[in-house]
């Protein structure tokens, strides 16, 4: 599906002046639209879908491949609609039943985290980190808070153990998955680890019951934007590598591999400071260190203030963690080749690097 130059623009004025589409187009209206001044500009940024700003005050998501399969976002932005760390949700359009676009409010000033954090890294600055653990805390605390989309917003599955199977299912999958894409030099040296990743993974296939909650799926650091007005959590598309018919992909998760995901993409922040910024690897290690540390330390400690600490199960952060590179690196095979460079960095950091694959 391609946007020619003009259709966000009317499309969004449509929209705000309350005009019903023709069939088989539809409109799922969360808040009132305000008509946007003229032009429009696009997002730039490497994403999977396209998004354009009509009138500097609103931005249209479009998803170039329209799927009748289930899409997490428009309800989960309905569910947060008391929630202020977002941009505000106005509309979701669906051709048939498979969604063509999001439209929310345009952030003023906003920079993505792959632009403002790669700053804070070369800059070698971490308070930023304590506001991201925060903003995720205050994201599951609206998560969990009951509204008419989502009634019984926290669950706890009667049998622990086929969650467990099933997370572990999905993790083994995802280390499969990353193994066969990954080709050359990386390849060999991922294959060499693929028994230190998998007992990394195992904890999954025992863990205990834990809460579960709709969590954002896909939150890294490129979600949050640094705007006028401090940060927003934006994009609840879910992850792109998973589907909600893979195993252990339903739509209550653990909160946990929100966290795991936030923290492991200050990582690859590092690495993108370091092969784009020229960073200095020692000094960029210690920068992830203090942040990884503060988003944890605040984001316990928001969950804790609210007097729900349970959401948190520990014991599943490193599987998740691990899970999420491998899911970054069948990202970049499918996706943005390019991007490989830094889950494999990562994972270089974390488990060494044999003289035989030094380059």
């Amino acid at each position: 599906m391609a946007v020619g130059e003009g259709v966000t623009g009317a499309v969004v004025r449509a929209l705000a002046e309350g005009v019903t589409p023709p069939h088989p187009f539809s409109v799922r209206a969360f808040r009132p639209l305000p008509t946007p001044p003229p032009g429009e500009r696009a997002i730039t940024v490497d994403q999977t879908n396209h998004s354009v700003i009509a009138g500097e005050s609103v931005v249209v998501k479009w998803f170039p491949r329209p799927s009748r399969a289930p899409q997490p976002a428009p309800d989960l932005l309905a569910h947060l609609s008391a929630f202020s760390r977002t941009a505000t949700p106005y509309a979701a359009v669906y051709w048939e039943d498979a969604l063509v676009a999001l439209v929310t409010a345009y952030l003023p000033e906003a920079r993505d985290g792959w632009e403002w954090c790669v700053d804070e890294a070369e800059a070698g600055r971490t308070g930023f980190a304590a506001e991201l653990g925060a903003l995720a805390a205050e994201l599951h605390l609206a998560m969990a808070t009951p509204s008419p989309v989502f009634p019984e917003p926290v669950r706890l599955a009667p049998d622990g153990k086929s969650d467990a199977g099933a997370w572990a299912e999905r993790a083994e999958e995802a280390l499969r998955d990353a193994l066969a894409l990954t080709d050359g030099e990386d390849g060999a040296w991922l294959t060499s680890r693929a028994d230190e990743l998998r007992r990394e993974l195992a904890p999954l296939a025992t863990a205990g019951p834990t809460p579960l909650i709709r969590i954002h799926g896909d939150l890294h650091v490129g979600q949050i934007l640094r705007w006028r007005d401090g940060y927003a959590v934006v994009d609840f598309d879910g992850n792109p590598t998973v589907s909600a018919e893979a195993p252990g992909g339903g739509a209550y998760q653990p909160a946990a591999r929100d966290l795991a995901q936030l923290t492991t993409s200050v990582d690859h922040v590092g690495q993108v400071a370091i092969l784009r910024r020229g960073a200095d690897p020692e000094r960029v290690a210690a920068w992830v260190a203090e942040a990884r540390a503060a988003i944890d330390a605040a984001y316990a400690a928001g969950l804790t203030e609210a007097g729900r600490s349970d959401l948190l199960d520990r014991s599943l952060l490193r599987p998740f963690e691990v899970e999420q590179e491998c899911r970054e690196l069948i990202y970049a095979a499918r996706h943005l080749p390019r991007w490989r460079y830094a889950p494999m960095g990562v994972l270089r950091s974390w488990y060494g690097t044999d003289p035989a694959f030094t380059k």
